[in-house]
């Protein structure tokens, strides 16, 4: 009995070490543009993978995408816009936002 609490205490304990850092990765924009942008928009947000190519995807790093607000870029991932389809229901609010933080660098790197 005793080595069984033994377990289930490690176990507890293991997971609250590593569940933040799981919680962290997912709140990482890069992390999020990378599950959810790269294929479509490239790593550089570019457009030019080959899925990018295909359906016409907008360059993120443009002065026309750039140029937006926040609320519109927002708006857009969030509904879906043309042919990228709604990410609302994937990404949370703040992390959207962190989202944009991240597109408005792209053309800095």
């Amino acid at each position: 009995m005793r080595m069984l609490f033994m377990r289930c205490l490690q176990a507890s304990v293991l997971a609250g070490l590593t569940l933040p850092a799981v919680m962290q990765a997912e709140s990482d924009p890069a992390t999020i543009f990378k599950t959810n942008c790269v294929l479509c928009h490239s790593a550089n947000g570019s457009g030019e993978s080959s899925a990018g190519k295909a359906l016409h995807a907008k360059d993120l790093r443009s002065p026309e995408i750039q140029k937006q607000s926040d609320e519109d870029l927002v708006a857009a991932i969030t509904k879906g816009k043309g042919k990228m389809p709604s990410f609302g229901a994937k990404i949370k609010p703040d992390d959207m936002k962190k989202l944009v933080a991240y597109i408005r660098e792209l053309p800095k790197k």
